[in-house]
C-alpha cells in the first residue's frame, strides 16, 4: 500500500509539474506573442515556396515542421466614423418607384460603422516535405431591413443587428512543395490576387480599411455617388469568390508563374433545387437558375475563365522592384431565345429578341513597384484593360475597350504609414450608350496609420470620386439627361487584428 501511495504522488508531483510548464490558458485561449493577422492569404499558402520569396510576402505565420499542423484563427474588429458628402445625398421619388407616402429624402452625412472577420485555417507538411491545408474567410454581412419592403417605418437597432449574417467568401484547400509549386482549389484569389496581396495597387498604407477597393464611401455613403468599380480586381470579391483550381510555381532567378481555370461565375452549390423551405428552388432542370448554364438567355454570363501571368520580384542595388503581367479570357453563353434588345434613343433594354451581344473578357492586368528600404518609399502603378467593363464584367459589342490606371506612393516609418493614390478608369459603362458615350469615373484618395500598440492601428483617410457619362443620370441609374456626380468623405477607423 505504502509503494502505491509514493507511486501516485509520483504520478501527481510529475502531471503538476508539467502543467506548469506550459503556457498558461484561460477559458480555451492560449497566451502568446502578438501579431497582426493574416488574411486568408498567408506566407503558406499564397506563394510557392513556405514563408514567402524574396523577402516580399509576409512572413507572420508559423511554417509547419514535418509531421506537424499549425492551426490559425485570425480576426479583424473595424470602427469607423465617416463624414461623407455626395451628390446623390437627396433625391425626390416620382411616379410608380416612388415610397409610399412621396416626399423628398435626405441623408446623415455623418455615420458611425463596424465590422469583423475571422480567418480560420491549418497549415500542415508531411515528412515527405508534402505542404498541405485549408483556409476560409467569415465575414460580417449586412442587410437593411428597411429594404424588405416599401415601408417608411425605420427597423429598431435590433431589427438591423437580427439580420447581419456571417458569409464566407474564400474557402480552399491547398497542396504542394517548395521544389514543385503549390496548387490552390476552392473558393479562392486567381493568380490577379496571388501576384499582388496589395502593394502594386496600393491598397496597405491605410490598414486594410479599403480605400478604392470597397471602402469606407463604397460601403456607407448612397452608391451612386461613389460606387465605382475596383476595376483593378486584385483583392476583389469578384476575382476571387468563384471556386477555381490556381497553380504557382516556384521562384525561379527572381520569376514565378501562374495560372488558372475555373468553368463559371460561382460556385457548383449555388445549383441547389431549395431543399429547405427557406431556400428557393433553383435548378431542378436545366434553366436561367442554373450556375453552370453554357446555353440560354443571359447574355451577360461568362463561362470557362483562364488566366495565365509571370511576375519577377528582386532586388538592383538598394532597390527592391517587383513587377507582373496577367492574360485573363473567358467564354460567353450562347443565346438560345429571349436576351435583351436595345430600342429608343439613346436606348432602353426591353424583353426582346437577344440582339444585345458581349464581347469574351479579354484583357491584361500588370503592375509595377518599386521600393527603397532605406526611405521607406514604395511607388506602384497597376493597369488593367482590354475587353471588359468595369469590374470583371463582359463589354458590349462595339463598346468602348477599358482602361483603369491606378497609381500610389506609400511611405513607413516605425509605427507610422503614410499613403497617396489616384485611380481613372475609363471603361462602356451603360450598355444602352453603347456607340454613343464612354464612361469616366475618377478616385483620390490619401492618409495614414498609426499604429501604438501591436495588432492595433489608427486610421485617417480622406477620398474624392467623380463620375462622368454622357447622356447618363447617375442619380437615377439611368439613361437620359446627362447628371454626374461628386463624393468627398473623411473617416477614423480603428482597427484591431489577431
Amino acid at each position: 500500500m505504502r509503494k502505491l501511495l509514493l507511486a501516485s504522488a509520483a504520478i501527481f508531483g510529475a502531471t503538476g509539474g508539467l502543467a506548469f510548464a506550459q503556457a498558461p490558458t484561460t477559458q480555451g485561449q492560449v497566451e502568446g506573442k502578438w501579431m497582426n493577422g493574416p488574411s486568408a492569404n498567408n506566407n503558406n499558402n499564397a506563394v510557392g515556396v513556405a514563408n514567402g520569396m524574396s523577402g516580399f510576402a509576409p512572413k507572420t505565420n508559423a511554417t509547419p515542421t514535418p509531421g506537424n499542423i499549425v492551426i490559425r484563427l485570425n480576426g479583424r474588429v473595424e470602427t469607423e466614423l465617416h463624414a461623407t458628402f455626395t451628390s446623390a445625398d437627396r433625391s425626390i421619388p416620382t411616379g410608380a418607384s416612388a415610397i409610399t407616402g412621396g416626399g423628398s429624402f435626405k441623408v446623415n452625412p455623418v455615420n458611425f460603422a463596424s465590422y469583423m472577420r475571422l480567418y480560420p485555417g491549418v497549415d500542415g507538411m508531411a515528412t515527405n516535405g508534402l505542404r498541405y491545408g485549408a483556409s476560409i474567410e467569415l465575414r460580417e454581412n449586412f442587410n437593411n431591413p428597411n429594404n424588405a419592403t416599401a415601408s417608411t417605418t425605420a427597423s429598431s437597432p435590433s431589427g438591423y443587428s437580427s439580420s447581419e449574417t456571417v458569409l464566407v467568401r474564400r474557402a480552399f484547400v491547398y497542396m504542394g512543395s517548395d521544389q514543385v509549386g503549390i496548387v490552390r482549389i476552392g473558393q479562392t484569389d486567381g493568380v490577379i490576387g496571388l501576384f499582388d496581396n496589395g502593394t502594386y495597387t496600393s491598397q496597405t498604407w491605410d490598414g486594410g480599411v479599403g480605400n478604392f477597393n470597397g471602402g469606407m464611401m463604397q460601403a456607407t455613403a448612397p452608391g451612386a455617388g461613389v460606387a465605382i468599380p475596383f476595376a483593378w480586381l486584385s483583392q476583389a470579391g469578384s476575382e476571387y469568390s468563384n471556386t477555381k483550381i490556381v497553380y504557382l510555381t516556384p521562384q525561379f532567378a527572381g520569376f514565378d508563374f501562374g495560372v488558372q481555370y475555373a468553368p463559371s461565375m460561382g460556385n457548383a452549390y449555388s445549383n441547389s433545387t431549395g431543399s429547405t423551405a427557406l431556400q428557393a428552388g433553383t435548378c431542378t432542370v436545366a434553366g436561367a437558375g442554373c450556375n453552370s448554364t453554357t446555353t440560354g438567355n443571359d447574355a451577360t454570363r461568362w463561362l470557362n475563365q483562364v488566366a495565365v501571368g509571370a511576375r519577377y520580384q528582386g532586388t538592383i542595388g538598394p532597390v527592391n522592384v517587383g513587377a507582373y503581367a496577367v492574360y485573363e479570357t473567358a467564354g460567353k453563353e450562347a443565346i438560345n431565345g429571349g436576351g435583351l434588345q436595345l430600342t429608343g434613343n439613346p436606348g432602353s433594354l426591353t424583353a426582346n429578341a437577344g440582339t444585345v451581344k458581349y464581347d469574351n473578357l479579354s484583357f491584361v492586368n500588370a503592375g509595377l513597384f518599386v521600393q527603397l528600404p532605406s526611405a521607406g518609399l514604395t511607388w506602384a502603378i497597376d493597369y488593367n484593360g482590354g475587353a471588359v467593363n468595369g469590374q470583371l464584367a463582359m463589354r458590349p459589342t462595339g463598346g468602348a475597350p477599358e482602361n483603369a490606371i491606378l497609381t500610389g506612393l506609400v511611405y513607413k516609418n516605425g509605427p507610422w504609414t503614410l499613403g497617396a493614390e489616384v485611380g481613372i478608369v475609363e471603361s462602356q459603362g451603360s450598355v444602352n450608350l453603347t456607340k454613343v458615350s464612354q464612361r469616366k469615373e475618377t478616385e483620390v484618395a490619401f492618409g495614414g496609420t498609426y499604429s501604438p500598440a501591436p495588432g492595433l492601428a489608427l486610421v485617417l483617410e480622406f477620398m474624392h470620386t467623380e463620375r462622368h457619362q454622357g447622356g447618363f443620370d447617375f442619380v437615377a441609374n439611368g439613361v437620359g439627361t446627362t447628371r454626374d456626380v461628386k463624393g468627398n468623405g473623411v473617416m477614423f477607423a480603428t482597427i484591431v487584428t489577431w
